[in-house]
């Protein structure tokens, strides 16, 4: 007992000596590194919009087989970022961030190899599964680096590396889809991986997780290594004192590292729990259930596959100011409200393109719709990913990141698979309406439970 005390009492107040750090191109670089990975799996989830055309066309498969397709990945996802924050909280953020690349890069690798749509849906489900292991590491690890007052600006611009990825991927599938056919194409995203799991290997544990996990003397040597470069990069100035008043919601002597997931249930942070699943659910189900099928839908109404995937590259284009816009907006006005104004705005301008499409309106109209849309909701995903780990306590990051992702996953696995069933039905006009009925729940949900976060240290904001 006395063993423990002494260890407890030289403690590093790492919360405190982080907050004080300037950001320098050392924090940058970290954050460039785990933004590098963050845009290879954004391609490889992202493909799948530009080239489910031609899977379709060359298994002759039906609405409903097409959608069950297109949601494979996403039951992956459900399942690897349930498993994955459970995981880094208990195991470290560093490991299981690297060991998520191996499942994405193998996975891509063997889509490319299927010999039927039941092997590719297999496949698929193998690729989604490193991809749900990542986000939630990811995001944990930048928002435990980078100090209260640059956090939420550096976490929306990570998720800006998803419409960054997604643009390139329909770049690729413009010029090479015709050239190497969508086996091709699978390939050549498998092969980045091996580069990237080098380059993460240089991202350093993350000292927050490493003090609360009782491992003082490795977070001592981490923190002092961070400080070390950020004065390096500062051109040698000292740093400010530490603020001595940053405390997390526990200790290591009375969190025990006790189990995770149950922590998500108890006063405090069940309101959050139930917010951030329903929020992830409802805006996921929307979001995917609409952009997966957006190239397919054009094809259906009469549009070349080289014409579909031009107009959905331009339509995804409005992405890149969308969560610019919204990486600025979440420091200047707040989580919460941002939060809810990209949800209705992706609402309105959903409905807007969904009944273009259904008039069978001219070009500029649909995709001055799109653009709007393709604004609003790429802009949603930065307030999602900035918001969602700052609501829980070091020791449950990841997990809470974890699994509200992983019921993001389960709407994101429905959306497409209801689009499915709905198109024939109601038409196109009838997918789009879902889309904004979806965004308008979330919405709802964050008016009505949301807390703000805007401004405070993660441990005052789990207090």
């Amino acid at each position: 007992m006395e063993a423990f005390r002494s260890i407890n009492t030289i403690r590093p107040n790492v919360a405190a000596r982080l907050e004080r750090l300037p950001m320098t191109h050392y924090q940058r670089s970290l954050f460039a590194i785990i933004a590098t990975a963050w845009f290879f799996d954004s391609m490889d989830l992202g493909i799948m919009t530009f080239v489910l055309g031609s899977i379709k066309a060359e298994f002759a498969l039906s609405t409903a087989q097409t959608g069950l397709l297109a949601s494979a990945s996403f039951l992956g996802m459900l399942l690897g970022a349930a498993v994955a924050g459970l995981l880094a909280d208990k195991f470290g953020r560093k490991p299981i961030f690297q060991i998520s690349m191996i499942f994405w890069g193998v996975g891509s690798l063997l889509c490319a190899f299927a010999p039927d749509v039941t092997w590719l849906m297999a496949f698929r489900v193998l690729l989604g599964f490193g991809m749900g292991m990542e986000f939630p590491i990811g995001l944990s690890m930048v928002s435990e680096i980078v100090p209260a007052k640059s956090r939420g600006k550096y976490v929306a611009l990570l998720e800006g590396f998803w419409p960054i990825g997604f643009i390139a991927a329909g770049i690729a599938a413009y010029f090479f889809l015709p050239l190497i056919g969508w086996r091709g194409i699978f390939i050549g995203l498998a092969i980045p991986a091996a580069f990237v799991f080098v380059v993460r290997r240089r991202v350093p544990e993350s000292p927050r997780w490493l003090e609360d996990a009782g491992r003082v003397v490795e977070a001592e040597q981490v923190i002092g290594e961070i400080e070390r470069k950020v004065v390096m990069a500062s051109g040698g100035k000292m740093l400010p004192p530490p603020v001595e008043h940053l405390e997390d919601s526990a200790t290591v002597a009375d969190s025990g590292r006790r189990a995770q997931f149950a922590e998500l249930w108890k006063q405090g942070y069940a309101k959050r729990t139930v917010m951030l699943w329903a929020l992830w659910f409802f805006a996921l189900l929307g979001y995917y259930g609409l952009t997966t099928w957006l190239g397919a839908l054009l094809q259906d109404a009469g549009y070349a596959v080289t014409k579909s995937v031009q107009y959905t590259i331009f339509i995804s284009l409005a992405g890149i100011p969308g969560f610019l816009f919204s990486a600025w907006l979440l420091e200047a006005w707040g989580r919460k409200p941002t939060c809810v104004l990209m949800l209705l705005g992706s609402a309105a301008s959903a409905y807007f393109y969904g009944q273009a499409a259904a008039a069978h309106a001219p070009v500029a109209g649909l995709i001055g719709a799109g653009l709007c849309m393709q604004f609003f909701m790429f802009g949603m995903w930065s307030v999602l990913y900035a918001y969602t780990p700052e609501l829980y306590p070091t020791r449950s990051r990841a997990t809470g990141s974890g699994f509200a992702s992983s019921i993001g996953r389960l709407g994101s696995l429905l959306g497409p698979l209801a689009v499915g069933v709905v198109l024939p039905i109601t038409g196109q006009g009838g997918v789009f309406t879902l889309g904004t009925i979806s965004f308008c729940l979330a919405a709802a949900v964050v008016l009505t439970l949301g807390v703000e976060t805007k401004g405070l240290a993660l441990e005052d904001v789990s207090r």
